[in-house]
């Protein structure tokens, strides 16, 4: 005869009202469990089916509790999820504001400027050298930052014709977002020129503070890119004579210590940039034609006609190669005489040949070769460390 377990009765009034549930804080429907299931309030029975009871209650209770972890184990993951593709889609709109192909020409002009100060290997591998490009480049991207931000912050109604992808036109970013990374970067590139303590490097950053400020910036008698000699005026001033001198001046002043002065290879490159500076300025008009229209900005694309203004830069490019070619010839180095002269006639050659196939009617094959224009301006920078 099995022995009887004696468990407590429940009274009427527990009968008619059960145990209250408890809650517990997964959101599945396991939430809801009666308060000591497992003990009072069974009914006397044989000791084996007791345990069995028991036993199965345990196993209900460990697989409630498996199962809010897996719930609260797959929120998490959820949320982790949903979390990625918006830090994904902020930095690809970061990368869209930074304007990443004039990124890429300041920081391989200043490395290439950089290097026309070094006179030996040994001035190349030094640590003082890597530091002063350091203390170059990250202010002047910086800076760069700034000065693209500020534009597409005053253009934001012309970006929605011309350059619907950028994010503050696109909507990608909010205004204040935009306004807060401008502020951010302009406040960061100054400070790190006044840590530095370098005279050319901060006159090179206060010129590009102001004229990049003059150039779009919404204020009476500013707002520059309204005139076409203006705007190519702060672009060329920037791009072909800031970067030039005041960067070669960083280097071969302040982190050489050697005495300051401008080498025949260092002038020809800025001469040479005054060319691709200008040529620069005039073709990104030429695909935005219908935004600056629209809005009353007189770029030479708008006054003389898209093709005479491309034909124009094609000429401008075409003859500063000529001349580097010659320039090249004249080198006493060797090898010097022979980078420069087959370099640039390679690239005249790709330059006329690519030319002849664009179709001025499109808009995406104008822009498409405005980027071409840009590959050619890294290409030059390449080239300017064999001007000897």
């Amino acid at each position: 005869m099995d022995a009887i377990i004696l468990m407590p009765l429940r009274s009427s009034a527990s009968l008619r009202h059960p145990p209250p549930l408890a809650r517990t804080s997964c959101s599945s429907p396991c939430i809801l469990r009666p308060r000591n299931p497992c003990g009072a309030g069974l009914p006397a029975l044989g000791s084996s089916t007791a345990i069995v009871l028991l036993r199965d209650c345990k196993s209900r209770k460990k697989k409630r509790r498996i199962s809010c972890a897996a719930e609260h184990a797959a929120a998490g993951l959820s949320s982790s999820l949903h979390a990625q593709p918006d830090i994904a889609a902020w930095l690809s709109a970061f990368y869209r504001f930074t304007r990443p192909h004039t990124v890429i020409g300041t920081a391989i002009g200043i490395v290439s400027i950089s290097l026309l100060a070094a006179e030996s290997v040994a001035d190349f591998l030094s640590s003082r050298f890597a530091v002063g490009l350091l203390q170059a480049l990250i202010p002047a991207l910086l800076m760069n930052i700034y000065i693209v931000g500020l534009n597409q912050i005053s253009d934001i109604e012309i970006d929605r014709v011309n350059k619907p992808y950028l994010p503050l036109a696109s909507g990608d970013y909010s205004l204040a977002t935009g306004v807060a990374l401008v502020i951010a970067s302009a406040l960061s590139s100054l400070g790190v020129g006044f840590l530095v303590k370098s005279r050319p490097l901060l006159w090179a950053l206060s010129v590009s503070f102001v004229l990049g400020t003059a150039y779009s910036i919404q204020l009476p008698f500013l707002r520059w890119k309204r005139s076409a000699v203006a705007a190519a005026s702060c672009i060329l001033s920037v791009r072909a004579i800031v970067v030039q001198l005041a960067f070669f001046l960083h280097m071969q002043a302040f982190v050489l210590k050697r005495p300051a002065f401008y080498p025949r290879s260092l002038l020809f490159a800025t001469a040479f940039m005054c060319f691709f500076s200008v040529v620069i300025a005039l073709f990104k008009d030429i695909p935005d034609v219908e935004g600056d229209q629209t809005f009353g900005i007189q770029s030479f694309s708008v006054r003389l006609g898209q093709e005479k203004v491309f034909w124009l830069c094609i000429g401008l490019l075409e003859a500063a190669y000529a001349s580097a070619v010659i320039f090249g010839a004249m080198s006493s180095c060797l090898w010097s005489k022979i980078a420069m002269t087959v370099g640039h006639s390679v690239i005249a050659a790709i330059l006329w040949m690519r030319s002849q196939s664009v179709d001025l009617s499109s808009k995406a094959a104008i822009s498409s070769f405005y980027m071409f224009v840009w590959k050619l301006f890294y290409a030059e920078y390449f080239l300017i460390p064999f001007m000897r």
